[in-house]
């Protein structure tokens, strides 16, 4: 899905999938500096905090549009969520951007669907800048050469790709994996037609990839579909 917003980092713990997570009902939501400074920031619903990194900020945009801003950077007063689709639906319905703001936001429809939207852009564009910069190669051998050199800090899977094949390859390689995007969208990055297997080599790039497609797993529908099919918990940020 292509957004229109503003374009744009792990380990991970189990995901609780709340039908909806319990938060104060109450007018204006309170305004801690504590939540706007340090490493950590408070989830406007959950009324949890965890590092600034794994959350998703949101900013009022000019006409008082609410901005998602996945790089973290636009100015004006954060709002945090944390990387979780249900999350993000509860903070609609209840308009605690608004109460956080103090005035009316303009909220977009589906904002879900655009947080998504916008998360899988930026990961494509950091897949990107690693493979210009030399630090992202794609298929299936080449990525066991770089497994087996100790080059490879993060595997990168096609989200449909073969679980069967993606265990073999990874073998005994203790290296984290995620699966944030299509075989065809992965290709795209490598000029192909599909690509399932990308190794990201040691480095900065790799972390916030890695961090990006965490959150990424939090909110994307098909994601959550497929972890309650298995009976798996996804990921949480934090």
């Amino acid at each position: 899905m292509r957004s229109s917003w503003l374009p744009a980092r792990i380990g991970s713990k189990g995901m609780k999938l709340l039908a909806e997570p319990e938060a104060p009902d109450t007018g204006i939501i309170e305004d801690d500096a504590a939540d706007h400074t340090g490493p950590l920031r408070r989830c406007l619903v959950t009324r949890e905090r965890h590092p600034r990194e794994t959350m998703l900020r949101f900013v009022a945009g000019p006409g008082d549009a609410l901005v998602f801003d996945v790089v973290a950077t636009l100015p004006g007063r954060g709002m945090w969520l944390s990387a979780r689709r249900d999350v993000i639906d509860i903070a609609g319905k209840r308009g605690v951007f608004g109460k956080a703001a103090g005035r009316r936001l303009i909220t977009p429809e589906r904002l879900a669907d655009r947080v998504e939207g916008v998360l899988e852009n930026r990961i494509v564009e950091l897949l990107g800048l690693a493979r210009r910069a030399g630090a992202a190669i794609g298929g299936f051998e080449k990525v066991r050469e770089r497994l087996g050199a100790g080059q490879c800090a993060l595997l990168v899977a096609a989200s449909d790709g073969s679980d069967a094949e993606q265990a073999r390859l990874r073998g005994h390689h203790n290296v984290p994996v995620v699966r944030p995007l299509s075989a065809q969208r992965l290709g795209a990055v490598f000029g192909r037609d599909r690509t399932v297997h990308v190794a990201i080599g040691p480095g900065k790039l790799a972390g916030m990839i890695e961090i990006e497609a965490v959150k990424l797993a939090g909110v994307s529908a098909a994601a959550i579909a497929s972890a309650a099919e298995s009976g798996q918990r996804e990921p949480q940020p934090g």
